[in-house]
């Protein structure tokens, strides 16, 4: 008889439904998600850069001590106006304050993807976009507001949903300004030797 085959389990560190549903639009399907708890505060002075390749590679570390014998897909997006990082916006303020900066100006999203493999491999990529928003009248800042849809995102917006009508320009991977880059992340899986398709 030939021998059992056994392929890892597949496990994505972040509680994000934006990041499963994009994984699905590859055929993955994560075998568990468990999202990291840790502290996404930036370091003093840290660069938008090095901040998302940090706290990916911190939310990865920390599943994976759980979970050595599994494949961990960590991710972590920070959306930045020049060296200045913008936060993950809990409040309408903070979305209100988010949308002031961005409107009629280019910003960066960066995307940090860090994979844990079973053999204690680790291997990164990070995606860097540049979004340009349309100058936004007071209305539309209102509107988007009202519809709730900006809290809980970096940089206050959801390319996704409504705010995609204020993007002038993206020059860049789409899917990584939504929160995961596919391509970056399917080259990171076949590397380190998950059966990605």
């Amino acid at each position: 008889m030939p021998p059992c085959s056994y392929t890892p389990q597949l496990v994505l560190a972040s509680a994000s439904p934006r990041r499963l549903d994009l994984l699905a639009q590859i055929g993955l399907t994560p075998d568990e998600v468990c999202a990291a708890d840790i502290d996404e505060a930036p370091l003093k002075s840290e660069t938008p850069r090095r901040c998302a390749l940090r706290l990916a590679g911190a939310k990865a570390a920390l599943v994976a001590e759980s979970r050595p014998e599994s494949f961990v897909l960590a991710a972590d997006t920070v959306v930045a106006a020049g060296r200045r990082i913008l936060p993950k916006a809990e409040t309408p303020d903070e979305v209100r304050a988010c949308l002031d900066l961005l409107s009629g100006r280019s910003h960066r999203v960066y995307t940090a993807v860090v994979l844990r493999g079973p053999d204690g491999r680790r291997a990164e990529r990070l995606v860097e976009t540049r979004v340009t928003f349309k100058r936004l009248g007071e209305e539309e800042r209102a509107a988007y507001l009202a519809s709730g849809e900006g809290l809980g995102k970096a940089g206050g917006y959801g390319i996704q949903g409504r705010a995609g009508g204020f993007v002038l320009n993206l020059q860049g991977s789409y899917p990584a300004v939504v929160g995961l880059p596919l391509y970056e992340t399917l080259c990171l899986l076949r590397g380190l030797g998950y059966p990605a398709a």
